[in-house]
């Protein structure tokens, strides 16, 4: 009997990493959760949660944009209720490090479900090459405030590793992880890293936060996306995440990717050329 999982968020970041690492396991079905499938899912329209859930045994959660935005407490609140009624066994949270309304979730998650795993991540490496970041880099100007802060950003291939081990595997129900990458960056470091490895000339300036969010502003970027922006940039860059652990380590038996490693490899798909 296949083992049937659910994969929300299957064109994000992380779900479609899970995907592929899943596709070419004989003992897996995946149903994709995304809006253009045979079988859609929408966060924002709850009448096509049922039919997602339906048959699933296991669940990958991501939730867009993000669980700290107003809505995503009720939102995971319904459907993972729904969920287990229908059946599933087993809800992977993808949740975020630091992060107070993440934690809200995550006991919402916690007290609904049959059986769960917490995956806590840092800022995602991919960030700056899938992400916000990666127009300022082929502009050549990156301009971010809370310069000082230091952050373990993670690579997403590290946490699809993690998050499919929690899917297949029983021995990590019940628990949460915190997922770092091995080193402590400042965001100027990143792009620094990101320009020697590209082999090109990038600036990067300082903003305060009110500064940083004028300048999305007159760069006409949706509110909803400055909101989460800002947010992540004032709480949650304030030192409280400035610090590695070893979880990777611990579920996969080798250490966690480095920002250089990253770089390097992302440099060569060419995505940081402004000419491609």
């Amino acid at each position: 009997m296949k083992k049937k999982i659910l994969v929300l968020g299957s064109n994000g970041k992380t779900g479609r990493r899970v995907v592929k690492r899943l596709e070419n396991n004989p003992e897996v079905e995946i149903r994709l959760g995304s809006r253009n499938e045979t079988i859609p899912f929408d966060w924002e329209n709850p009448e096509t949660w049922q039919n997602a859930v339906k048959d699933i045994d296991t669940a990958y959660i991501t939730f867009q944009p993000d669980l700290a935005v107003p809505f995503a407490a009720e939102a995971i609140e319904n459907f993972t209720k729904l969920a287990t009624a229908s059946g599933v066994q087993k809800i992977v949270l993808l949740s975020g490090r630091g992060e107070k309304e993440a934690q809200v979730c995550e006991e919402i998650v916690k007290q609904n479900a049959k059986n769960w795993t917490i995956i806590r991540a840092s800022w995602f490496n991919q960030n700056f090459s899938e992400s916000f970041f990666l127009d300022p880099i082929l502009y050549g100007i990156v301009a971010l405030p809370r310069t000082e802060a230091l952050e373990p950003f993670t690579d997403a291939d590290d946490i699809a590793d993690v998050a499919v081990e929690a899917l297949l595997n029983e021995n990590h129900n019940g628990k949460t992880y915190e997922l770092t990458g091995p080193r402590l960056l400042t965001f100027k470091d990143a792009v620094n890293e990101i320009a020697n490895a590209s082999g090109r000339n990038i600036s990067f300036q300082a903003l305060s936060l009110e500064e940083y969010k004028q300048m999305l502003q007159e760069y006409q970027v949706p509110e909803d996306h400055i909101w989460l922006v800002n947010y992540l940039f004032e709480q949650v860059l304030d030192g409280r995440n400035s610090s590695i652990t070893f979880d990777i380590e611990k579920i996969l038996g080798r250490k966690a990717k480095d920002f250089s490693a990253y770089a390097e490899e992302t440099a060569k798909s060419g995505i940081w050329n402004p000419e491609n």
